[in-house]
């Protein structure tokens, strides 16, 4: 495979902005690779308007991938100096070269991209990727891999994979020395516009406390 001859990142990374973690009205979701205290390096709040705009694209076509960009801004934790990223947006990517296993993003999807990032959100950055899978699950396939690692280099840098079809979505995050698990997926942290008014429905993520309740139910049977 040659080298690409286009970068998602601006040449220069952004520095963390120094602040908590927002935990007030964020509803923890957890995928079945996880469990208390069994997290990613990086945790993922996704702003209620992020999840509906990516959940929104993902059923506009429902046998060709389709994808886009998460804006927003890599964080670290006052207190506990955790990193996290916050996403703002789910910016779908026109202009792509797109097939039922396959998304290639463009030069003019990029140079889009980056033309509305700069209008609508010239404080923040790209912090990953999205893209969906119809009728195939949640994975990386070896392209995705490649393409998460030559475009979105930066071990904060997450990808979101959404099953339109089965309804079930999660996000790959690099662990240790920079390494990604393309079986793995691991949930997040949705940031209510009103408390206890949660939009998720991806049928594969569980929320922390409900997980807990049916862990207890379990050991009293």
């Amino acid at each position: 495979m040659t080298e690409p001859r286009i970068h998602v990142l601006p040449i220069e990374s952004p520095a963390p902005w120094r602040a908590s973690m927002p935990m007030e009205n964020a509803r923890h979701w957890i995928s079945p690779f996880e469990s208390e205290g069994d997290g990613a390096p990086v945790s993922v709040f996704l702003k209620q308007s992020a999840y509906d705009q990516a959940v929104v694209h993902a059923a506009t076509d429902l046998e060709n991938e389709v994808g886009g960009v998460l804006v927003g801004k890599w964080c670290l934790d006052f207190e506990t100096a955790r990193q996290y990223i916050l996403v703002k947006a789910a910016l779908p990517a026109r202009f792509t070269q797109q097939g039922s296993v396959f998304l290639t993003f463009t030069q003019d999807s990029l140079v889009d991209i980056h033309t509305k990032i700069d209008a609508e959100y010239p404080e923040d950055a790209i912090v990953g990727w999205y893209h969906t899978h119809p009728r195939m699950g949640v994975f990386l396939s070896h392209y995705d891999t490649w393409l998460h690692d030559h475009f979105f280099p930066e071990p904060w840098q997450v990808a979101l994979v959404i099953e339109p079809h089965s309804e079930i979505g999660g996000f790959f995050i690099r662990q240790a020395l920079g390494r990604i698990d393309p079986s793995r997926y691991f949930g997040f942290y949705e940031l209510e516009d009103e408390p206890g008014q949660s939009r998720v429905h991806w049928k594969n993520l569980q929320p922390l406390s409900e997980k807990a309740v049916n862990k207890g139910e379990d050991r009293n049977e």
